[in-house]
């Protein structure tokens, strides 16, 4: 393992909080892939269009983890060896943790690949807890930027992958939770940590229909429209960490917050589930947005830290939030995952129509300023040129216009199972460095969690099951969907389940 110490690390708490997202995102990665086939037999001729996509599995011990490849080679079973990068390209990994997205697609040569090396010219890693004394919010940024040389970072390929055909898929997964030992834990300071990233590279299927992240459907991925063709049906969406995606719609894309795709526009903020094309490009299944408004628009996508947050100066209505930008963040206002405090006085509260079933569920699934909690994953977003009001400590404020509640990940161990109304029902207990039970201590929330170290989580017939292990008592696992807050009790609707991450 490779120090890396010498990076830059830093912790401000309370009145100084600073997100400390990284400036520049930075991981991207070009690999190629085969989707089975090949051996004996196969004849290769000239390249294959390989479509990557990028996921992560963690343990949600990090709020953001950045890591950008400088290089990436392949080296096939006749020794030959193919960078595959022309640039340095990256992502984000914490709002990838058991979803996935596409990255970029590229040409590779076909053959058999039995290794790949990478070099990263950065990682960066972010946690958040209490300040001392539990009245603040503490932020810790390691490693910033720090370069990993290629015999320190680790790309497994469980087995060789052929190349070959037209079309081909590639799922990159960053082992986020086995790239890092922090004995120190967050809070601590202690810069005696080591990095060493670890991928795993395998292929993957992309039918023309992905139906869940483990055949090439992308979940809740938000970004702004770049441009617009085809009357709204054809659209480029940026990204805060570099991905560009090429979207199209169909007859079956269902809209929320638009009509139809004459509504869409250049500058419009859109939340989007799609299954990913074999040439790279994305079929909507969903379009969402959430604000229509695109003036002096600027986006903030992360978990809530604080729901009650009071400064000395500011008038008795003003109510504040904070929430880490730690997944994305972007627009009018630079630097916005740095100004984390909100004015949610006038905010309208909301739900993500990604989950279809939420009347179906037995409680009342409801996200408004009053049943908020620290821990949930929201998108703000708010519509100013610049950074108004201005607390005693010299932090901005600026006044929310939306606040909509998105899908999360949480990994826990199962204590128990049953059944409620047609759904099972799995007993969570979250590890000690989840948000939802690092943050309940906060004095005078807006409203109080009684066991903020469990969620109830919530699966029916419509649950994408993609555990390669049974789900049971004592066994850890990874479940995706909204989480709410009903009367004190964490539950959550979910999605999507996966094999978990050792706590």
């Amino acid at each position: 393992m490779v120090p890396v110490s010498s990076g830059f690390s830093v912790r401000s708490i309370a009145s100084q909080f600073r997100s400390c997202v990284p400036a520049v995102a930075m991981l991207a990665v070009v690999l190629a892939a085969g989707c089975g086939g090949g051996g004996a037999g196969t004849t290769f001729s000239g390249n294959t269009t390989v479509t990557i996509l990028a996921t992560g599995t963690e343990n949600n011990q990090w709020t953001n983890f950045t890591a950008g490849l400088d290089t990436l080679t392949l080296t096939s079973q006749s020794g030959t060896s193919v960078n595959l990068l022309s640039k340095t390209a990256g992502t984000e990994f914490t709002h990838l943790n058991g979803t996935v997205e596409p990255l970029l697609t590229v040409s590779v040569p076909q053959g058999i690949y039995t290794s790949a090396t990478a070099s990263l010219t950065g990682v960066g890693f972010l946690c958040v807890d209490l300040a001392p004394g539990g009245n603040g919010i503490g932020t810790s940024m390691y490693a910033y930027n720090v370069p990993i040389p290629a015999t320190s970072a680790t790309v497994t390929l469980p087995k060789p992958i052929t190349i070959s055909g037209q079309n081909m898929g590639l799922l990159l997964d960053f082992q986020v939770s086995k790239s890092l030992n922090f004995p120190g834990g967050c809070s601590s300071n202690d810069t005696s940590y080591t990095v060493k990233p670890a991928f795993v590279l395998t292929s993957i299927a992309i039918p023309a229909h992905a139906t869940n992240s483990g055949n090439g459907k992308a979940l809740n991925h938000q970004g702004l429209i770049a441009s617009i063709e085809n009357g709204g049906t054809t659209f480029s969406v940026t990204t805060e960490y570099g991905p560009v995606w090429q979207v199209q719609s169909d007859a079956n894309t269902v809209y929320q917050g638009v009509t139809g795709p004459s509504q869409l526009a250049a500058g419009l903020p859109v939340d989007i589930d799609a299954a990913v094309q074999p040439d790279g490009s994305m079929l909507a299944t969903r379009i969402a947005v959430y604000d229509t408004n695109t003036t002096d628009l600027s986006v903030d996508v992360g978990p809530l830290l604080s729901t009650n947050m009071r400064w000395t100066g500011l008038s008795p209505s003003t109510h504040l939030l904070a929430v880490s930008g730690g997944e994305t963040s972007w627009g009018a206002i630079p630097w916005m995952s740095h100004f984390p405090y909100w004015d949610y006085t006038n905010a309208v509260f909301q739900i993500s129509g990604q989950l279809t079933n939420l009347q179906s569920l037995p409680f009342t699934a409801s996200f408004t300023a009053s049943t908020m909690v620290a821990g949930q994953h929201v998108s703000l977003t708010t519509h100013v040129p610049t950074i108004p009001r201005m607390d005693p400590w010299g932090n901005p404020q600026p006044p929310v216009t939306t606040v909509t509640l998105v899908p999360q990940t949480i990994n826990g161990t199962v204590e128990a199972i049953s059944s409620d109304s047609g759904f099972t029902t799995y007993m969570v207990a979250l590890g000690s460095y989840e948000l939802f039970p690092i943050f309940a201590p906060q004095p005078n929330p807006v409203s109080v969690v009684h066991d903020p170290g469990t969620v109830v989580v919530y699966a029916d017939s419509n649950t994408q099951t993609l555990n390669t292990t049974a789900v049971s008592a004592g066994r850890v696992m990874r479940f995706y969907g909204l989480v709410f807050n009903d009367n004190g009790t964490l539950r959550m609707d979910c999605a999507q389940i996966n094999d978990g991450v050792p706590q």
